[in-house]
């Protein structure tokens, strides 16, 4: 893929990773790439007007372009759906402070002395509540590690119709 350093207009140096940095001007550049193509112009037409070594070069400017749209799009579905979990978390917090007495056919339970009976089946399901959301932003976020499987054993060939004898 090409980088932003490839274009005389190109700003961007390498990281310290060795890949190229990308900048704002080849953001902005490869999103005018992006909008010439969308307006029917080849990617040579693209090259030409921009700059660009070639067509191919061309070719990939609008796709980074097209990649940061998806990215962008994928990344504000994230934190919309961290705010959603934030929320969810906010209101199982709010069952697990709060009492909860104990009730059986619509009247309150109490104990030896008189006193009510706590209930704590709220409070365990809240805790549960609270650990499946946070399992799901452990997994919106990619902080789960991946699980790897091994697989080990072994493999015979057998060959049916011939004397091994007649191989040697």
């Amino acid at each position: 893929m090409a980088s932003d350093a490839e274009s005389p207009k190109g700003t961007g140096g390498r990281g310290a990773n060795g890949r190229f940095i990308r900048t704002p001007e080849g953001a902005a550049r490869d999103a005018l790439a992006a909008r010439l193509r969308a307006q029917g112009r080849s990617f040579q037409q693209i090259a030409d007007e921009l700059g660009l070594k070639s067509k191919s070069c061309a070719h990939e400017a609008v796709g980074r372009a097209l990649h940061s749209i998806v990215a962008d799009d994928a990344e504000a579905l994230r934190q919309r759906e961290a705010a959603h979990l934030d929320a969810l978390t906010e209101e199982a917090l709010t069952v697990l402070e709060r009492t909860h007495y104990a009730h059986s056919h619509g009247r309150l339970v109490l104990d030896a002395d008189g006193e009510p009976l706590l209930d704590d089946g709220p409070k365990l399901a809240a805790l549960r509540e609270l650990r499946a959301i946070r399992e799901s932003y452990r997994r919106l976020h990619g902080l789960d590690s991946s699980a790897k499987i091994e697989m080990g054993g072994e493999l015979r060939y057998e060959v049916v119709g011939i004397d091994p004898a007649d191989l040697v």
